[in-house]
């Protein structure tokens, strides 16, 4: 392939992940129970989780770390470059907790979540440094790195869901299956996962 089809490829991917956490991953019985990918951490607060719910915050901020390590190499002089690497500070923030949460007794649950976010923000914050250089192992560190965001967003957020489900089944006396949006997450990080893999092999 192509260097403009690799990109286009991972462009599909992050497009697919992110309109895959507007999609229902619960499709409950009614309109009110089928419930999108950013309203199951929500959900899920009375199942007695802890803070493994916050695994459901995970796809904003594994794409938005995935988007920010793509731009590795872009010119840091480019408009585009910080208008594709704000968006995903953007991104990452779909997962900020609500401000009374954060001033209320359980705010160690949300800590996961504002240090997720801290951390896109980081990243940002290096590449204005070095993301623009032309060391011969930025690429590989980079698609590397996209590997590990691509597998965190695919299988944390998958094991929560499957761990959820039954417990969603018996309250709704229901057998629920898979909504399309859980199956956009699924592809979305799986199709990044395996074109970084790719694109390091070619290295």
């Amino acid at each position: 392939m192509t260097k403009p089809q690799i990109q286009t490829l991972f462009l599909l991917s992050f497009t697919t992940i992110l309109i895959g956490y507007f999609m229902v991953w619960l499709p409950g019985p009614s309109a009110g129970l089928q419930l999108l990918g950013f309203e199951m951490g929500e959900w899920t607060k009375f199942f007695g989780l802890g803070v493994k719910r916050n695994w459901f915050y995970l796809p904003p901020i594994t794409l938005a770390l995935a988007m920010l390590f793509f731009t590795v190499g872009w010119e840091n002089g480019r408009y585009q470059t910080w208008l594709f690497r704000g968006t995903a500070v953007a991104v990452s923030l779909l997962a900020f907790p609500a401000l009374e949460d954060l001033a209320g007794p359980s705010q160690r649950e949300y800590l996961f979540r504002v240090v997720g976010i801290i951390l896109v923000v980081v990243v940002a914050g290096l590449l204005k440094l070095f993301g623009g250089a032309k060391r011969p192992w930025l690429p590989i560190v980079s698609r590397a790195l996209m590997i590990v965001a691509g597998l965190v967003g695919l299988i944390w957020p998958t094991l929560i869901y499957l761990e959820v489900r039954p417990y969603a089944s018996g309250l709704m006396r229901l057998e629920l299956s898979y909504g399309p949006g859980f199956w956009l997450n699924v592809v979305g990080h799986t199709a990044v996962v395996l074109l970084a893999g790719w694109h390091l092999a070619k290295k």
